[in-house]
């Protein structure tokens, strides 16, 4: 039964919200502020579950164009910035469609290391395969990441602690549009009884001299190697 194998404990789950390009990259219709540090940072977490067999659900955006009247310009059906960045995509993964439906198949989470739900609201929660796999599935704790922190990645956390769930949010990979926003988010995250850390708390320090996805200026060039972390076997990727 697929409750069954929701309800066994795992240790710790990675929610992965919402790293698709239109968010992440320099040219994506919505991108966040400070990129290349969250790309960083994010790309050694995602080597850090693979690293540690840290099953992976990621939730993404996904709007319909309707012959350019939609009511966002991101992450619309059939565009590039509606894609996943590469390293936040495990080979052994399985991917829904935001349909409505509640199905998930059996053994589902014994087959896949990710599972991929897509959503056409800012809530994950709204969507309802989305719910009832974060609602059933038993964790010791849910780890976030993505963007953005004041709209779904607030949501995500929120809605999880509703549910009973423990939280916890990697700051420093997680992107924002808004600072003054995102701060407030941060501190209601917290204040309802999320955990926060950094990345170097899971992942270690990176040896990474350039983020390796987004291609703009920032991205492309390379840090002062004297100021530069030492590097983790954790973070190699």
């Amino acid at each position: 039964m697929i409750r069954a194998l929701l309800k066994r404990r795992r240790r710790q789950i990675l929610i992965d919200v919402s790293t698709q390009k239109d968010f992440f990259f320099a040219d994506g219709k919505a991108c966040i502020r400070n990129h290349r540090r969250v790309l960083s940072n994010l790309r050694r977490v995602l080597a850090w579950a693979r690293l540690k067999h840290i099953p992976v659900i990621s939730t993404c955006d996904s709007y319909p164009d309707n012959n350019g009247k939609s009511a966002v310009n991101y992450c619309l059906d059939g565009t590039t910035g509606q894609e996943k960045i590469h390293y936040t995509l495990l080979e052994n993964r399985i991917s829904f469609p935001a349909d409505g439906n509640t199905d998930l198949p059996r053994d589902m989470l014994k087959k896949y290391r990710q599972v991929i739900l897509h959503k056409r609201c800012i809530d994950p929660f709204s969507e309802p395969r989305i719910d009832r796999l974060l609602t059933e599935i038993n964790a010791t704790n849910f780890l976030l990441v993505g963007a953005s922190a004041e709209d779904t990645v607030q949501a995500m956390a929120l809605g999880l602690i509703q549910r009973g769930k423990n939280v916890t949010i990697i700051t420093d990979a997680i992107g924002s549009l808004n600072k003054k926003q995102s701060e407030l988010a941060i501190r209601k995250m917290k204040a309802k009884g999320a955990k926060l850390i950094e990345s170097k708390k899971l992942a270690g320090t990176t040896h990474l001299k350039k983020v390796g996805a987004c291609k703009c200026q920032t991205c492309s060039k390379q840090p002062d190697l004297a100021q530069a972390p030492v590097a983790t076997a954790a973070a190699h990727n």
